[in-house]
């Protein structure tokens, strides 16, 4: 009969297995359920501004950044390109996939502190919407695109998407500040 330490540690394996495991699985999963929300808060939520449109998907993304870090490139970049294939903005696809992806990334990456302080997380979400900004500026002033002239006209709009997703960022991380604190003391244990 096997004691209860080596019952544990076969289940468990060696250094944690299952627990690290359990928390890769709660990422995928987190991911998962992330990526199904941006789509619907990027294509259900469009408000029309001349090229494109604006929409609250940038709220969720930077929520999914402030929860998973860097590894919200992965929702944010594959549920903002579904949702532009799903609106019929398909040059878009491969410029929405980088940009906000990266977005996520930057935010994700600042704010993955778990000791992350209010004036931080602004910065964070801040210097992602530029991201969002200057990567569509740029995509679109592209000559296969619209060029400078048309694309300069959506930096207003795009700005105003970034302001929303900011406010619906603080709104949702706020509400959510208790689950990233679990997250956080879940790591710590594996």
């Amino acid at each position: 009969m096997q004691d209860k330490s080596q019952h544990n540690q076969l289940r468990s394996g060696p250094g944690g297995a299952a627990s690290k495991s359990r928390q890769k699985a709660l990422f995928v999963a987190l991911a998962g359920v992330f990526a199904a929300l941006i789509f619907p808060a990027t294509v259900f939520t469009k408000i029309p501004t001349g090229v494109g449109y604006a929409n609250l998907g940038d709220g969720v993304i930077l929520t999914c950044a402030y929860l998973m870090g860097p590894l919200a490139f992965f929702p944010a970049a594959i549920g903002s390109a579904l949702a532009d294939l799903f609106a019929g903005y398909a040059p878009y696809i491969p410029a929405t996939f980088i940009i906000k992806g990266s977005m996520a990334l930057l935010a994700g990456w600042i704010m993955k502190k778990d000791t992350l302080t209010f004036p931080m997380k602004l910065v964070a979400l801040f210097l992602s919407e530029i991201v969002m900004v200057a990567g569509y500026f740029g995509f679109e002033s592209l000559p296969f695109m619209y060029g400078p002239a048309v694309a300069s006209a959506q930096l207003l709009p795009n700005s105003l998407q970034g302001v929303v997703g900011i406010t619906v960022a603080l709104i949702l991380t706020g509400m959510l500040s208790p689950l990233k604190k679990r997250m956080a003391e879940g790591k710590t244990r594996t």
